[in-house]
């Protein structure tokens, strides 16, 4: 009882001491003379580590197990140390996958922006976006190529328009705007050599403004119209409303066609909207089209599109085939990931019980998370097995923010004896912005490990509660 009462009062020596040190900064913006200066950036943490310090002596003076305790620590450090190597190993891994993303998200951004200054009519700054891509070497290089001679077409620079459809045919003698291209080089050759004025363009204008009007007109007769324009050497914006229209015809005749174009009867970029379409307007038919194509085509990009397409069109069977039996691991994470984005919580929890690999059991808790699936996040902080699965199902619960989330962490801490998982239990609390929970446990804990993070939460928490608290310790 007396080795207790002392270790105390040396905790509070060490908490009056910061106090004492940190009040005359407080009060007069320096240090008195001769003090010694104490950051009051570092107060919360020297007083947790005063603490820690103090515990830590006290067990090591008073306590005979204390080398038993060392090795069972070092021990735990050994293991967390290995665990962090290997989460290491994977953060790696998945940043350069997030690299490869990001660098075709800024491709396809440019592309985009290319495309939007066809549509626009600035041939220069088209050609400019275009040549960049295609110097880029990625998936979208071929279709630039075709891009970049289109623009030039249009600036009746038809030399540099013949070169660079040429360069297309040898760079990429297999691309899909081959065809395309043959279109283009045949409207080159026939053109008497006149420059295009840029601002002359009522001729595409008023075939925009007639496929409108085949929108309600006898389908037999539009659908051999717009296919024409499809195949054609018009802009992506006369194709794009050429398709739009064929997609809202919905007879069988234009579904036919819809069909060819989306199992790659035509450039690519008009096959993803052409899949695009048949989910956003497609009925059973449709989504038939779509799970047939999807079955017999190797294109990762064009499967991505139809899975989502799939999330679109609500068709949550396909999409729950497709995160069992696809044998690509990006695309049985991109049919979790849509499942999760229709709140599929049923199909995500069948998902995760019959499923063995670590890597596509955290898709779906975050697909779980995403799907707002709270229950079963709870349940899964209790029982699940897999420390790294476990901690997922801690922190994605901390992210959700509800007050039932709150009320289960609270619950699963003063519950739980592993330190490791207090600690993600604590970082979830963070996420959620509980202070009133942190701040229990700062009061209350007698781990000095967990009694100090909570601190060193707190001191990161812009809010009144938190700053009155830290106040609190060191006023005391």
């Amino acid at each position: 009882m007396i080795r207790k009462m002392n270790w105390l009062s040396r905790t509070w020596l060490v908490i009056l001491l910061a106090g004492m040190l940190a009040a005359p900064a407080a009060a007069s913006g320096q240090a008195p003379k001769g003090a010694i200066r104490v950051p009051a950036s570092s107060i919360s943490d020297r007083v947790a580590d005063g603490i820690t310090g103090e515990v830590a002596g006290s067990i090591h003076a008073g306590d005979a197990g204390g080398d038993a305790q060392s090795r069972e620590e070092e021990q735990r450090e050994h293991e967390q140390e290995k665990r962090d190597r290997e989460q290491e190993r994977r953060d790696r891994e998945q940043e350069k996958k997030d690299r490869e993303l990001e660098k075709r998200d800024r491709e396809q951004e440019l592309y985009d922006n290319a495309l939007e200054a066809v549509d626009e009519a600035r041939w220069e700054k088209a050609a400019a976006k275009f040549d960049k891509v295609s110097k880029g070497g990625g998936p979208r290089a071929d279709a630039a190529l075709y891009w970049k001679a289109y623009a030039f077409n249009r600036l009746g620079r038809r030399d540099d328009a013949l070169a660079t459809l040429g360069e297309l045919g040898r760079t990429y003698p297999q691309s899909r705007w081959l065809k395309d291209a043959k279109a283009l080089e045949v409207e080159v050759r026939q053109s008497t050599g006149q420059p295009v004025r840029p601002e002359s363009e009522t001729d595409e204008d008023l075939k925009v403004i007639a496929i409108n009007g085949l929108q309600h007109t006898d389908p037999e007769r539009a659908v051999p119209l717009l296919e024409k324009v499809l195949q054609g050497s018009g802009s992506p914006k006369l194709k794009q409303r050429a398709l739009f229209v064929l997609a809202q015809t919905g007879s069988p005749q234009a579904r036919e066609a819809m069909a060819r174009i989306a199992r790659g009867q035509s450039n690519p970029d008009l096959q993803r909207k052409a899949v695009e379409y048949l989910g956003l307007f497609g009925e059973k038919e449709s989504r038939q089209v779509l799970a047939d194509i999807y079955a017999g085509s190797s294109d990762v990009d064009v499967k991505r599109s139809i899975l989502r397409s799939f999330m679109v069109a609500g068709d949550r069977e396909r999409l729950l085939a497709a995160a069992r039996g696809e044998k690509v691991v990006e695309l049985r994470r991109e049919s979790i990931r849509q499942l999760g984005v229709l709140g599929a919580q049923p199909e995500l929890w069948q998902l995760y019980q019959n499923e063995s690999s670590v890597e596509i059991k955290e898709q779906i808790l975050q697909a779980m998370f995403v799907a707002g699936n709270a229950e079963k996040l709870i349940e899964l902080t209790r029982t699940e097995k897999v420390p790294e699965l476990r901690r997922k199902a801690i922190r994605n619960l901390g992210l959700l923010g509800s007050q039932r989330a709150g009320e289960a962490l609270v619950a699963l801490y003063g519950n739980e004896k592993d330190a490791e998982v207090r600690r993600e239990v604590l970082n979830s609390f963070f996420l959620q912005g509980n202070v009133k929970a942190l701040i229990e446990v700062a009061r209350k804990e007698t781990d000095p490990g967990l009694k100090k993070t909570a601190v060193q939460k707190l001191s990161l928490m812009n809010t009144k509660e938190a700053t009155d608290f830290l106040m609190e310790i060191l006023n005391k």
